[in-house]
C-alpha cells in the first residue's frame, strides 16, 4: 500500500483510539489506561519479534529507559487531557511536538553560539504558540486549565521522546524493540501509579474491557502503519497527512461527544497545523536524516 494511504489509515486509527480513551476515562484512570495499552503493545511486539526471529535483548538499556520515561509520561498526560477536553483540542495540543522540536533546535543554536538563527523557525514557533493561546483561552473559561496544560506538556515531552527515538535508531535499535520497551515502560509505570493512587478496578465490565483492548490494538496497529509510511514515503508528505488526525478527531468529537468547538479554537488548530508543517519542512531541509518523526505514539 502506498505511504500516503498508510498514513491516512494510521491517523484515522489514532483518532479512533482517542475516542476509546475518552470513553474509557469514564471508568478508568489515565494511569490504568496507559498500563493496559502498554500490555497489549508488549504482547503484540513480542509476537512480531518472534515471527521475525528478532531478539528483544538490548545493548543500550539506559537509552530505552529515558525514551520510555519521557514517552510514557507524555502518553499519560495526553490520556488525561483527552478525558477532560474536546477530543480535537487534546489531539492538537499533543501534535505541538513539531513546534517544540523547532524550539529545541533554536535553543540549541543559541546555547552553542550559532551566528545565524533561522528567522523562519522563530516565526513557526511563535505561530504555534499563538495557536495554543487561542485554543486555551476558551479552555480557561470552561475550568479545564489543568487538562489543557497537561495536553500542552504532553506535546513537549513527545518531542523529547522523538529525539530519543532518533538516537536509538542511530544506535541500531529496530522499531519493534523500541516500541516493545516503550510499551513495557507503560505497563510498569501505569501499574505503579495506579497502585499508589489506589485506583485499581477489581471488577471490569465487558464494555470497559473492550475499550481497553481497543485502545491497545488501535494504537499498536497505527504505530505499525506509521512505521511503514515513514520508512517508504516523504517525511513532509507524511507529516502533512498526519495532521488529518486532528480533522478525524474534530468529526468524532462533534458527532459522538457534542463537543462545542469555538471559532477561536478552530483558528488555533489551524495555526498549530501550519506551524507544525512549516517547522517540519524547515527541519527537513536543514537536517534531512534527523527530521524523521518518531513513528511511536509518544
Amino acid at each position: 500500500m502506498p505511504a500516503p494511504f498508510l498514513m491516512i489509515a494510521a491517523s484515522f486509527l489514532f483518532a479512533s483510539m482517542g475516542v476509546c480513551v475518552k470513553l474509557a476515562a469514564e471508568f478508568y484512570s489515565a494511569s490504568e489506561i496507559v498500563m493496559y495499552r502498554g500490555l497489549v503493545g508488549v504482547l503484540l511486539m513480542a509476537l512480531l519479534a518472534r515471527q521475525q526471529g528478532m531478539s528483544l535483548a538490548t545493548r543500550v538499556p539506559a537509552m530505552h529507559f529515558w525514551r520510555s520515561a519521557s514517552g510514557v509520561l507524555a502518553l499519560s498526560l495526553w490520556f488525561y487531557s483527552i478525558g477532560g477536553l474536546p477530543l480535537a483540542t487534546a489531539m492538537t495540543l499533543n501534535y505541538m511536538s513539531s513546534v517544540w522540536m523547532a524550539l529545541f533546535l533554536l535553543g540549541g543554536a543559541v546555547m552553542l553560539g550559532s551566528a545565524r538563527v533561522d528567522g523562519r523557525l522563530v516565526a513557526a514557533v511563535l505561530l504555534g504558540f499563538a495557536g495554543v493561546a487561542l485554543i486555551l483561552r476558551p479552555t480557561l473559561e470552561q475550568q479545564q486549565l489543568w487538562h489543557g496544560l497537561a495536553g500542552l506538556l504532553s506535546g513537549m515531552l513527545s518531542a523529547l521522546a522523538y529525539l530519543q527515538v532518533t538516537t536509538l535508531g542511530r544506535a541500531g535499535e529496530p522499531e519493534i524493540r523500541i516500541v516493545f520497551y516503550f510499551s513495557l515502560g507503560g505497563v510498569l509505570a501505569g501499574a505503579l501509579t495506579t497502585s499508589v493512587s489506589g485506583a485499581w478496578h477489581a471488577h471490569h465490565s465487558l464494555w470497559g474491557m473492550a475499550l481497553l483492548l481497543a485502545v491497545g490494538l488501535l494504537a499498536s496497529t497505527a504505530q505499525l502503519l506509521m512505521t511503514r509510511a515513514y520508512g517508504t514515503g516523504s517525511t513532509l508528505v507524511n507529516a502533512s497527512l498526519q495532521y488529518l488526525g486532528i480533522v478525524f478527531s474534530f468529526i468524532y468529537g462533534v458527532a459522538l461527544f457534542k463537543d462545542a468547538i469555538t471559532w477561536s479554537a478552530l483558528l488555533g488548530m489551524g495555526l498549530i497545523i501550519g506551524a507544525g508543517l512549516a517547522a517540519t519542512a524547515l527541519r527537513s531541509r536543514a537536517t534531512p536524516k534527523d527530521s524523521q518523526h518518531s513513528v511511536t505514539e509518544s
